[in-house]
């Protein structure tokens, strides 16, 4: 029997997740700000939680028992090269939907939360990144006329804002709301599209404040200043917790609003 509440159906989308600064800030925070905000979904962009790089099965199941009822990856999916063999498994993890035929993973899933079935896709943006298949054909694949007014989330994963707000005018009123990631860096241009969609370039990162994008910062400067390759530990101290609340009506699927949600947590 179909969901007929009218109730506003929320939907909470966290930052790329680095590191076990990340981890601990998830399982110390999430859970009570799921109970506060009144979220009826969890997604959180997990592929930087393994040390900063990529993610594991056991990390997953951490970030899954913390809250997140689904898991969003990008660019570093494969870094943990036993997640090769493991993401199978895991029918709550969805891998970037563009990569070509024969990766292993979902590029979408459906989701059953508070009644509504859910549906969660994941895109790879191409400038500035690896060249993988074209993610507007890989979107519109899977999207069709039948799927307008269902409760949708597409997580953007892209170095550049113009491809992510170009997939965000794409996709307008077809998903309920189109998330930036990969920068780690939040934007302020949370807004609802013309069709309904809600979107923000970039919804930043749940890791180290006082870093250079979750990494260690004068390691970072000192690749920058000699253009020699070091290498990047994860950053300590103060995790700032980024996030965007989507609430979205529940008969047409179309985003109400949408809100940084933002917090920082100290061990």
């Amino acid at each position: 029997m179909a969901n007929l509440s009218t109730e506003p159906f929320r939907l909470l989308f966290v930052g790329d997740v680095v590191g076990q600064p990340g981890r601990s800030a998830i399982t110390a925070l999430l859970p009570d700000l799921r109970s506060e905000l009144g979220a009826h979904m969890v997604v959180v962009n997990g592929e930087n939680s393994a040390g900063g790089f990529g993610i594991t099965a056991k990390i997953a199941h951490e970030l899954l028992a913390a809250g997140a009822d689904a898991i969003t990856l990008g660019n570093h999916v494969w870094d943990q090269k036993q997640f090769l063999s493991e993401i199978a498994s895991l029918d709550r993890v969805i891998r970037p939907l563009n990569y070509p035929p024969g990766a292993p993973g979902r590029g979408a899933a459906w989701f059953e939360a508070d009644g509504e079935q859910v549906l969660v896709m994941n895109l790879l943006g191409r400038l500035f990144m690896q060249d993988l298949d074209d993610p507007f054909r890989a979107a519109d694949e899977v999207l069709s006329e039948s799927l307008r007014g269902v409760i949708s989330l597409c997580d953007v994963h892209a170095e550049a804002t113009s491809e992510k707000q170009a997939l965000g005018w794409h996709l307008d009123g077809r998903v309920s709301a189109v998330v930036g990631t990969h920068t780690h860096v939040p934007t302020a241009d949370c807004r609802i599209l013309p069709g309904g969609t809600g979107y923000v370039s970039d919804v930043g990162m749940v890791g180290p404040r006082d870093s250079v994008i979750g990494v260690e910062v004068q390691a970072a400067v000192e690749r920058f200043r000699t253009g020699i390759p070091a290498r990047f530990l994860t950053a300590s101290g103060v995790v700032t917790f980024n996030s965007v609340l989507v609430t979205i009506d529940r008969l047409t699927g179309r985003a109400a609003s949408i809100q940084r949600i933002d917090r920082e947590h100290t061990k």
